[in-house]
């Protein structure tokens, strides 16, 4: 995948500024696909060029400039193809894991912090999750949104990156308890 096919499925929920999509990222997309500001902004720019996307000026009063982009058929047409191209297999890439793999090396009280970290990082972006997943259903429980509502995929992702936070912090909580038992006994 690449960044341009997360960029264009941001944009499928309407027009956003760089500044808009950067938030939406963070919010909605982070839990599948992280980049930086300054790659989402560069992106916008070839998505332009490219006729994937199109742009138009807005002008405030009080406020610098802005630029407010849409998905256009081209877009959507590379979303679709896209999303026909077989999917590669997920992986994991944790600093952290590479930690807790050499703690029978190591001093372990800093892991056992990291864990704890984690731990917190996890709570919160549940709780990020969580309102998320409130606000995107609305007045309906989930099972009636999973069938019925307007934007089932983003939900769903939501969903996954809720899940995700959610396993990932019961496993910082056996690893952190099990580090500090050997390390008592």
């Amino acid at each position: 995948m690449a960044l341009r096919h997360a960029v264009l499925a941001a944009l499928l929920d309407g027009e956003y500024s760089g500044y808009q999509l950067a938030k939406a990222f963070d919010v909605g997309v982070a839990n599948f696909w992280y980049t930086q500001p300054q790659q989402l902004y560069l992106e916008l720019a070839k998505l332009e060029k490219d006729g994937l996307v199109t742009g138009r000026q807005v002008i405030q009063e009080t406020r610098p400039n802005k630029r407010l982009f849409t998905v256009t058929g081209a877009g959507v047409a590379e979303l679709e193809r896209f999303a026909a191209a077989p999917a590669k297999p997920s992986f994991i890439r944790d600093d952290l894991m590479v930690k807790v793999q050499a703690a029978d090396a190591v001093d372990t009280a800093e892991v056992i912090r990291q864990l704890e970290e984690r731990i917190q990082l996890a709570d919160a972006k549940i709780e990020v999750f969580d309102k998320l997943l409130q606000r995107m259903r609305g007045e309906h429980d989930e099972e009636t949104f999973l069938r019925e509502g307007d934007r089932v995929g983003p939900y769903l992702t939501c969903l996954r990156g809720r899940q995700f936070e959610a396993e990932h912090r019961a496993w910082c909580v056996r690893a952190a308890a099990v580090l500090r038992a050997r390390a008592a006994g």
